[in-house]
């Protein structure tokens, strides 16, 4: 018996290949992490540090639905690769960063860009544009040991059939060792965790009876429907 005065809050799942799930603890994303990206949403593509925002663990979503949120007018898509940590710690080397990866899989980072943009420029946090319900369609993870380590390959998302984010993961300009040694100075990292590793250009609007299809070497494909 606990002595929680409220019942527990479940701990979210999303699925494996293969069979099994794995529990979510944190969700970190990184921002403008291809080059093409940040140009087009305005940026200079030099190597500058990296930055990161997080979403929920239950914001992860494998349904294969996406509900269109409320209170936006301007919801984009964001193509990306998810990574899923099966160990963590602090100050973790470059070098031994890959050791606590789990697996690999596909996600959106679906984002509510007329309500960020009004939080950019009044300088608050972008959460409401960024972290709200089933706000990261996903797949399945891959495991690691099974698919290898990724860090090149294409990626691409169509929109109704038509290509609208295309490249390649060897395009990411902080690779995902050094996403995971960074995080790791700054935060303790845990098994569970998992890294959006950003997206490339292409970002664009969904409507409602759109689907989305998101496609990574080794990893399969993705089919969200916009509802």
């Amino acid at each position: 018996m606990s002595d929680y005065v409220i019942p527990a809050p479940q701990v979210h799942e999303i699925p494996v290949a293969g069979g099994g799930t794995f529990p979510v603890r944190r969700v970190y994303c990184i921002g403008r992490n291809y080059a093409a990206h940040a140009i087009e949403m305005g940026h200079d593509p030099n190597r500058e540090p990296p930055f990161f925002f997080q979403k929920n663990p239950n914001n992860l979503d494998p349904s294969g639905e996406f509900p269109y949120p409320p209170h936006s007018s301007d919801v984009h898509h964001e193509a990306e690769m998810y990574v899923a940590l099966k160990s963590g710690g602090t100050n973790i080397a470059v070098d031994d960063a890959l050791d606590h990866v789990f697996g690999y899989g596909l996600s959106l980072d679906m984002t509510r860009r007329d309500l960020q943009g009004q939080m950019k420029k009044m300088g608050r946090p972008w959460e409401i544009g960024k972290a709200f319900e089933r706000s990261a369609p996903c797949g399945p993870i891959h495991k690691a040991s099974e698919v290898g380590h990724l860090d090149q390959g294409p990626i691409t998302l169509t929109v109704n059939g038509e290509t609208r984010q295309e490249g390649d993961l060897n395009q990411m300009i902080w690779k995902v060792p050094e996403m995971i040694s960074y995080l790791s100075d700054y935060f303790e990292l845990a098994a569970g965790d998992v890294i959006l590793s950003g997206t490339p250009s292409g970002v664009g609007p969904v409507n409602q009876g759109d689907v989305m299809v998101l496609a990574v070497d080794k990893l399969g494909s993705l089919t969200v429907n916009v509802t």
